[in-house]
């Protein structure tokens, strides 16, 4: 049986060069396919703000939300490790307030670990989180939390002084007790040579080859939704949008002209012995 990932073997991945496979999960179904596929890690990410809630930012995503759906995503994935970002403005309040927020992720959520967007100032509140027992995954580049004060999504590290002190707060995190970085938005040729500088594992996304694994958002993967707009750093492997929208027109069809339910669909007096007390199979999976 999979047993979930620990931090050790995450490094240990990283050690032996093999890649290791992230994606977002936001609920228990999304969960359950992801453990099913054999991902690696699934991160709760702040993004369900955008994705899930529609919102413009994740700016909006509260603690709440984010323990929430958490819980939601390790029922459905039970094996496999769960990484939950910290939202906006539940960190940089200093090390003991940080720690609480941290805790009721990890407690109420029941998370195996938190991610966190940022540098080397956030160097003292990494360390207390992790000697408390709570494994950190750092987040550099495009920090969406700050896109307001960044300017928008754009790509990092372009010019030399960018690309320094990505490197140095990256170094910095891995000083810190961080187990990983996630990498985003950035240049290939600087995703690669971060990754070589330190000796923990990092996650691309939009961040090229150089990196020791990937994630995507589920929806951007499958393209689950409406409106999901081609993005350079995302491939599609599939397109759920265009077949839920359509099974979903079949169906409002069906009820007006009547077609549905059918007999098969309806239950009778005449009914069979065995078949009167026979469960009902309700709403999806297996639950009675």
């Amino acid at each position: 049986m999979k047993q979930a990932l620990t931090v050790p073997r995450l490094k240990t991945m990283k050690a032996q060069g093999k890649p290791i496979a992230v994606i977002t999960a936001y609920d228990h179904p999304s969960a359950m396919l992801a453990e099913e596929a054999d991902v690696d890690v699934i991160l709760v990410g702040d993004s369900l703000g955008n994705v899930v809630l529609g919102y413009d930012t994740t700016v909006f995503v509260k603690l709440e939300d984010m323990i929430y759906h958490t819980r939601s995503v390790v029922r459905g994935a039970p094996r496999t490790m769960v990484v939950t970002d910290m939202p906006f403005a539940t960190y940089r309040l200093g090390p003991e307030a940080t720690l609480r927020n941290a805790a009721r992720l990890m407690q109420d959520g029941g998370a195996h670990a938190v991610k966190l967007e940022g540098g080397a100032e956030l160097a003292d509140e990494i360390r207390h989180l992790v000697s408390a027992g709570i494994p950190v995954l750092g987040h550099l580049g495009l920090t969406p939390q700050s896109v307001h004060q960044i300017g928008g999504y754009k790509v990092q590290g372009k010019s030399s002084a960018e690309a320094e002190k990505l490197i140095e707060d990256a170094k910095a995190l891995e000083q810190a007790g961080a187990f990983g970085i996630v990498l985003e938005l950035m240049t290939e040729e600087l995703a690669t040579e971060v990754s070589q500088a330190i000796s923990i594992p990092t996650i691309g996304i939009g961040a090229g080859r150089g990196c020791d694994g990937q994630v995507l958002v589920y929806h951007d993967l499958l393209r689950y939704g409406s409106g999901i707009r081609d993005k350079k750093m995302v491939k599609s492997y599939a397109n759920i949008g265009d077949t839920v929208r359509s099974a979903i027109a079949e169906y409002v069809s069906e009820v007006k002209t009547r077609a549905f339910p059918e007999e098969k669909h309806s239950f009778t007096v005449k009914e069979s012995p065995e078949n009167q007390n026979a469960p009902v199979k309700l709403y999806g999976g297996d639950k009675q």
